[in-house]
This record gives C-alpha cells, sequence and structure tokens, in this order.
C-alpha cells in the first residue's frame, strides 16, 4: 500500500553513532569512578548516573519517536543536557587535582582518536600504551647519576616525573573527547529532529493525513 503509515520505522537507536560514542562514554565512565572516585560519595553515583541517562535517553527518545516527534525531541534533549553535566564532572576531577585538560592538538589525544576505540578493552589498551610510552620519554630524560643535583639525603625519584601521565589524566581525556563527539552528535540529532517535526509534524498531523488518504482512497472493484 503506497502512502504515509501512522506509526514509521522507529527505534534504531543501536545503529545511531551518538548512542554508541554515548555507551563508551557511559562504560569508561563506571570503570573511572570505581577507581578514582570514592565509591560511596556523590559524585560516584552522579558521574555513574550521568552517562547512564546519557545512553538511556537516547535509546528511549529513539523508541519514543513512533507516535511521539515531541518526546522524541524532550529525551534527545535531555541526554545531550546529562552528557554536558558528566563532561564539567570530568573537566572539575581534573582542574581540582592539578591534571592537565588536553587541547585538541595534544599528541596523545590526537593518538586516541585516530585509534577510534569502540570497547572499553579498547580504551585500556590504549591508556596502556601511553603508560609505556610516557615511562620511555622519561627515562631518556632522567638525569645521570654520577653528579647528583640534590642533596644525597633526597630521594631523586621519590615522586613520579611530571613528563609521565598518570591512567586518571588519561583516561578522564579519553572520556572527555567521548563525550565532545556525543555532545555534538546529539546537537546535530536535535537539529534534524527540530526541522522533521517543524516540516512533518507530530503523531496528530499525521494521524490526520493517513485519515486522509483512507478516505480518498478509490474503493476496491467489486468482483
Amino acid at each position: 500500500m503506497n502512502g504515509e503509515t501512522l506509526i514509521p520505522l522507529h527505534g534504531g537507536y543501536r545503529k545511531l553513532k551518538s548512542f554508541q560514542v554515548a555507551q563508551l562514554a557511559y562504560d569508561v565512565t563506571v570503570r573511572f569512578c570505581d577507581r578514582y572516585i570514592e565509591r560511596r560519595s556523590r559524585t560516584h553515583d552522579q558521574m555513574v548516573q550521568a552517562a547512564r541517562s546519557g545512553v538511556q535517553n537516547i535509546a528511549e527518545g529513539s523508541q519514543a519517536s513512533g507516535t511521539s516527534k515531541k518526546t522524541e525531541l524532550k529525551l534527545t534533549n535531555v541526554a545531550r543536557a546529562s552528557l554536558e553535566e558528566l563532561r564539567l564532572d570530568y573537566e572539575d576531577y581534573l582542574r581540582q587535582r592539578g591534571l592537565q585538560l588536553w587541547a585538541p592538538e595534544h599528541p596523545a589525544l590526537k593518538r586516541f582518536k585516530a585509534r577510534r576505540c569502540a570497547t572499553l578493552d579498547q580504551v585500556r589498551a590504549w591508556v596502556e600504551d601511553e603508560r609505556k610510552l610516557s615511562r620511555t620519554v622519561t627515562d631518556n630524560h632522567r638525569p645521570t647519576r654520577t653528579k647528583p643535583s640534590v642533596s644525597p639525603s633526597v630521594k631523586v625519584h621519590a615522586r613520579p616525573c611530571a613528563s609521565m601521565l598518570s591512567s586518571a589524566e588519561l583516561v578522564a581525556n579519553a572520556a572527555l573527547s567521548l563525550l565532545n563527539l556525543s555532545c555534538y552528535l546529539l546537537d546535530r540529532q536535535l537539529q534534524a529532529q527540530a526541522a522533521s517535526f517543524e516540516k512533518e509534524g507530530g503523531f496528530t498531523e499525521r494521524l490526520y493525513r493517513v485519515r486522509t488518504q483512507a478516505r480518498n482512497r478509490p474503493p476496491a472493484n467489486p468482483r
């Protein structure tokens, strides 16, 4: 049968890039919070819930789009707001601990983007590679032991060299990269949903068009 259908195809959120990236950010956040945030703190729960809210609302909005474009828009916007909240939490974590928030041209960040990680294990592998790389750089720049520049009573390597990246800094910046991408994709998704709603209307308008098509359809030829 030709013509518009009352309930169009919907619910294909698993194929959305915004959902895939947000889901990976959620997995990274659960791991990050369990390792670097006190489990009994409100920050731990808030970060995990914000990450989960981003994923769940993308899925719910996609599923609701069959009967309510307005609900789809609302839930997609809730997902975007949740991921923005999580992005601020990661930025706060780095700032409050004196860790670096990487610029887009940071070499480690460029290597992370080039990998296009799709799973938590792939992110963990990148962290391990960056840790090994930073240790190599640190070893190559260690001062010689023949002429110590400080008193022998002071342990030269009691604290990590500043050039050695911590795992927390690596993971936080990787999560921020994922969140930046997901937020960008959701902004485009919201624009497309708004344009579709403005052009085609919602379920009520579609119901009217489908009923009009049914009334105007010529009767079937009697046999």
